[in-house]
């Protein structure tokens, strides 16, 4: 029943325009890309936007930069100070433009002007997750694993971080190394304060104090990202720095008869303390 009623409906009328029902009937909704596993602003220790001038320079306290000493009676007490450093952003300008005929305007099924900027976007988080990944490679503690990330890597690298007195806050993986979390059977051992978690969610949320969280490999610099994970202080590992967020100009091609629209934005990522960054590779 239900066929005949629907090839009733595309034969209606003359037969070229009957076959035009066709697309119109299976066709008017676009379904968008998928969304990559990205990393949230809340992760940097800072979001700085909204200065003057071409970059902006961060201050930080050198740790245990000063001491207290034993002074003798009647002794002088002797003099010292904290010490700084300096961290200096210079946001980089990134973009795409983005030129529609008004062919393809005109015989769309969807606005598909605004469906590219909403890609577009997606880009730009997905270029931001990208810096920071880039940025964390400057840690200054490495873990070198072997052909697996083990819990011995974790324990070291949030060690490093303790040594120098940070906290291991967060745990990166890419999707290499969250396989072989899935693979530890230690998580999900009762004798060894396991839990249903991995079962339930896919992965264990949080691992000696550090939230789990991953990174799609298709928004890091290179595929080898896959094998990486890091452990680092949140509130003292890197820093954003946006002289422009994302934006959108408009533009008209009137001699290509092309509409379109360029998008850009001005940001730079930064380490600010490389001691609260532990890296950890595997083979």
């Amino acid at each position: 029943m239900a066929f005949n009623k629907i090839q009733e409906y595309i034969t209606t009328g003359a037969g070229a325009e009957g076959t035009l029902l066709v697309p119109k009937l299976i066709l008017p909704t676009l379904i968008e890309a998928v969304d990559k596993a990205l990393l949230p602003r809340e992760m940097a220790a800072m979001v700085l936007n909204g200065f003057e001038g071409s970059s902006i320079s961060v201050n930080l306290v050198t740790p245990t930069s000063n001491r207290i000493r034993n002074v003798a009676e009647g002794g002088e007490i002797p003099l010292d100070s904290i010490d700084f450093s300096a961290v200096t952003f210079t946001p980089k300008k990134y973009g795409v433009a983005v030129r529609i005929t008004r062919e393809m305007t005109e015989d769309s099924q969807f606005d598909i002007v605004q469906a590219n900027l909403k890609e577009v976007g997606k880009r730009f988080a997905e270029n931001e997750t990208s810096l920071i990944l880039t940025a964390l490679d400057g840690a200054s503690n490495t873990v070198t694993g072997g052909a697996a990330l083990t819990i011995a890597n974790i324990s070291t690298a949030i060690l490093n971080l303790h040594n120098n007195d940070f906290n291991g806050t967060d745990l990166l993986v890419g999707y290499e190394a969250l396989s072989d979390l899935q693979n530890i059977d230690t998580f999900v051992e009762a004798d060894k304060a396991g839990n249903t978690e991995m079962m339930s969610r896919g992965y264990v949320g949080t691992i000696f104090g550090a939230k789990v969280s991953s990174f799609s490999t298709n928004a890091a610099p290179t595929a080898t990202y896959a094998k990486y994970a890091y452990a680092f202080d949140r509130s003292q590992a890197y820093g954003i720095a946006i002289k422009r967020d994302i934006t959108v100009e408009n533009f008209v091609l009137p001699t290509s008869d092309m509409e379109g629209a360029a998008v850009t934005q001005r940001i730079e990522v930064k380490l600010l303390r490389a001691a609260a960054v532990s890296n950890i590779t595997t083979s």
